[in-house]
């Protein structure tokens, strides 16, 4: 051991981490004085209002009620800094590097953690935030020569230690000295670990590559292409974290949206930003969303409903036809054509009067068309306006307001164009597929007609109630078709992180690689291709299932999937029931039952509730991911994983077209320890044999 680094041994490390956490306590002790001061001017406050209130003016009552509320407002956030102070001393940091500058004098330690503490007896920084730019370096280099971007320029030096502690309770359970990049000791000890109810942060072990794509401050809209497993979810929330840090004051957190593919994914991964010191941010589904803009008129399928259809009924050939042509490229520039033809068309002006003034109807087209900068429906008040200048600059004539209500409502209905969905019904039969609209039961729309629907309804009259968003995420990005992406650049004209993965589609009749996104957004594409979730052997097996040639599995190994073919479905349901058994007396603390589709999954709940109690299903309706057994489908579980997965009924009959392969890959790759498969009679085609 060096004999000129502080703290040379782990003992050494010990003692200073008490320290610093003597310092942190020390520090709340402060705020807590702090904080009984303000308690104690806040009653003198109101004692002093309510003995003299009929003595006290209006300015000075408003001066005694400023002060009650700057002292709350300053008690807030007093508490707020405690909270942090207090989760700061459960895990005061995880990482250390010596760094000294190219024309430094000294080498100094740069200790790392969740959130930075600056000690101001010393006058010094005694933690920094991950997201600091000097932080960088610990991601990206290994010892030797290192750089950072600071705010004064780049500043060059030597990193000459390297270290990682992982200190839980305040106790610090090992440290290890690394000499390259996030050392594996470390990263083999986390993904090792159970899985739990909630997504957790791991700025402890982010990788040189994720690092990359969290700290891209440049893409006005980022592609994140990652392999099943490879923490893309995660990444793009310390993403947030880090633009919240970067651009403080600049970008708050009710400013940034994400569009989740359900509510169990979106409790799933609530706990991140709070661990982070960050407010959560709103999430919404694409549904939630359209609906909104569409002011709630129609009924439509959503997406589970679609995909279920599509699993239930996979002879359907003209509906998949549908669907495919609504997720093609090729509707774009169809759409945009036809907008033309609406503008071209759609407007009959007429010769009409007002008062006894005629206005002719070439002056009512000159001006539709010279208002081209503005949406269709937009144009009839400006066009109005015009008349009732020109009435009375050349005429004299000022009209009242009942005159000039009916001029706009004549304008009006000069254009044809007023009512969305004939319009998207008209769009088809221009196009030359009139049986491309078809309508369920109850005028309820396909889900593959609601967007561009949406979109004909945005470019005729634009967004009337923008969300004031500076930051968009959108979460399973193969999920979304070419006019979805469409849709969402028309309603947020700001800077987006897109993240998915296009092998883990769940309806390849609509799914969206990359390449596709990036034709509709423009944008920089990054990539993910380590997998870190599952055992090598897990990863190997679903490989076998579903191949990605750019996939690199983690070198951390567990047994073998289990494949289990039973004679009938009682004999598969003991035999699940045993493996469950077994799960309730082992570590995991979770366990996936993963079905093809949400009547398989009720009746295999049905039929196995009784085996424990706590075996719970997750539906299209939840809104809580918890831990423990959990039965639901591929669909529902992705983004999720856990400890242990069984997927029940891997037949030929239940897993046989590339839609079931899909789910199959799916639902394989949620395990991160231990994989089952079950069958009765004989398993699917889609199963590696040995």
């Amino acid at each position: 051991m060096k004999t000129n680094v502080i703290n040379p041994t782990e003992q050494d490390e010990r003692n200073y981490m008490k320290q610093v956490i003597a310092i942190l306590e020390k520090t709340i002790e402060g705020l807590d004085k702090v904080i009984n001061a303000n308690v104690k001017d806040l009653k003198e406050y109101k004692a002093y209002l309510w003995e003299n209130q009929s003595e006290l003016d209006r300015a000075e009552k408003s001066a005694v009620r400023h002060n009650v509320t700057q002292a709350v407002l300053s008690s807030e956030a007093i508490m707020e800094r405690k909270k942090r102070l207090r989760r700061q001393i459960e895990i005061p940091y995880f990482g250390r590097i010596d760094f000294k500058e190219a024309n430094g004098e000294e080498t100094l330690p740069i200790y790392i953690g969740l959130y930075s503490f600056y000690d101001a007896e010393k006058n010094q920084n005694v933690i920094h935030d991950w997201r600091a730019p000097i932080s960088t370096m610990f991601y990206d280099y290994e010892l030797g020569e290192a750089s950072y971007e600071a705010p004064t320029g780049t500043v060059t030096g030597n990193i000459s230690l390297k270290r990682q502690y992982r200190i839980r309770r305040s106790i610090m359970e090992f440290m290890i000295e690394s000499s390259v990049n996030i050392g594996d000791d470390i990263l083999q000890k986390e993904l090792s670990s159970n899985s739990d109810d909630r997504m957790k942060n791991i700025v402890a072990t982010i990788q040189r590559e994720q690092n990359r794509i969290i700290r891209n401050d440049d893409a006005q809209t980022l592609i994140i292409q990652g392999v099943a497993g490879s923490g893309k979810t995660s990444i793009a929330l310390h993403r947030v974290a880090y633009i919240l840090y970067r651009h403080k004051g600049e970008i708050s957190s009710k400013e940034i949206l994400i569009i989740s593919p359900n509510k169990v994914f979106a409790d799933y991964i609530s706990n991140v930003l709070p661990e982070l010191g960050e407010e959560q941010i709103e999430e919404c589904g694409f549904e939630e969303l359209m609906s909104k803009k569409l002011n709630g008129k129609y009924k439509f399928q959503n997406f589970f409903e679609q995909v279920t259809e599509l699993l239930e009924h996979p002879e359907d050939q003209a509906y998949i036809d549908r669907i495919r042509f609504k997720a093609s490229y090729e509707l774009l520039g169809l759409l945009d054509k036809f907008i033309l033809h609406v503008e071209n068309s759609l407007f009959e002006a007429e010769d009409i009067k007002v008062g006894r003034i005629p206005v002719p109807k070439e002056f009512l087209e000159e001006k539709f068309k010279s208002y081209h900068r503005i949406p269709m429906r937009s144009r009839f008040d400006p066009i109005a306006r015009d008349i009732i200048n020109e009435l009375r600059l050349k005429c004299g004539m000022d009209l009242g307001t009942k005159e000039k209500n009916d001029l706009k409502a004549n304008i009006k209905k000069m254009f044809k164009g007023n009512n969305d969905l004939d319009l998207y019904k008209q769009f088809y039969e221009w196009v030359g597929k009139p049986d491309y609209f078809q309508p369920k039961k109850g005028r309820k729309l396909e889900y593959a007609d609601v967007a561009p629907l949406l979109y004909i309804k945005l470019m005729l009259e634009g967004d009337k109630d923008p969300l004031p968003i500076k930051h968009l995420l959108v979460d399973e990005m193969q999920d979304y078709t070419p006019i979805q992406y469409r849709v969402l650049n028309k309603l947020f004209n700001c800077k987006k992180t897109i993240l998915g993965d296009a092998q883990q589609s769940v309806n390849p009749y609509s799914s969206t690689n990359y390449q596709e996104i990036q034709q509709v957004l423009g944008g920089e594409v990054m990539k993910l291709c380590k997998s870190y979730r599952s055992t090598y052997e897990i990863t190997d097996f679903a490989q076998r299932i579903s191949t990605n040639k750019e996939l690199e599995a983690i070198e951390r190994h567990g047994e073998k999937p289990s494949l289990y073919c039973l004679k009938n479905e009682k004999e598969e349901h003991a035999k699940i029931g045993e493996l469950i058994e077994k799960f309730l007396h082992s570590e995991n603390c979770t366990m996936g039952i993963i079905c093809k589709t949400q009547k398989q999954a009720q009746k295999l709940y049905e039929a196995i509730e009784h085996f424990s109690t706590h075996i719970c299903m997750i539906t299209e309706e939840s809104a809580a991911f918890s831990s423990g057994i959990i039965i639901t489908t591929a669909h529902l579980a992705k983004g999720l994983e856990f400890d242990e997965v069984i997927v029940p009924a891997v037949t030929p009959e239940n897993y046989n077209n590339e839609m079931d392969r899909s789910m199959l890959f799916i639902a394989c790759t949620r395990a991160m320890h231990k994989l089952s498969i079950t069958a009765s009679k004989e398993m699917s085609k889609f199963i590696p044999q040995e």
